[in-house]
């Protein structure tokens, strides 16, 4: 940015809601909004979260307490902005927990035990193993790390995968 007084004269008059002075202070903390961007955002995103962002700077300045705080609050906005794009561009629409319980709740004790089995016996051997040392057998990641001879991490992970499939195959359409 400019000079620390220039700046602070420049944020004090975009404060008071003067057009020009927002103008050129957008201007000045264009090339640090776009610096930070980088390395906050995905490189398709800069432009937009900078735009954004600077939208975001001209209408609530004048809300702003401090001139002094300007930078770090310019930041602030950019940083949010950066993670509205990236969680809009890997957005996926999972099924709310709600609709899973209704679906399940409607099926019998019986028709679920089937289900159950089923998919159990649909899951690859590897996943099948951790899950039943897991959820029937009790044991703990470590212990079957240590069974398997294998690292923790990959154990949280399979198990994490196995579960996933056996919700997935419950709740597919029949």
């Amino acid at each position: 940015m400019v000079a620390e007084t220039d700046s602070t004269h420049l944020i004090l008059a975009a404060q008071t809601g003067d057009p020009a002075a927002i103008s050129r202070l957008l201007a000045v903390c264009q090339a640090d909004a776009r610096r930070y961007a980088r390395r906050h955002c995905h490189a398709s995103d800069v432009d937009d979260a900078v735009q954004e962002s600077l939208l975001t700077v001209s209408r609530k300045v004048t809300g702003l307490k401090a001139a002094a705080a300007f930078s770090s609050w310019l930041f602030v906005v950019i940083k949010r902005e950066c993670r509205r794009l990236e969680r809009i561009m890997f957005k996926h629409e999972p099924l709310e927990d709600e609709l899973i319980e209704q679906q399940l709740a409607a099926r019998s004790d019986d028709a679920l035990r089937v289900d159950l089995a089923n998919a159990l016996e649909s899951l690859p051997a590897h996943y099948l193993e951790v899950i039943l040392l897991r959820d029937f057998e009790e044991l703990t990641i470590a212990e079957i790390a240590e069974r398997l001879g294998e690292q923790p991490g990959a154990i949280k992970s399979r198990l994490h995968r196995a579960r996933e499939l056996v919700r997935e195959y419950l709740i597919a359409p029949a």
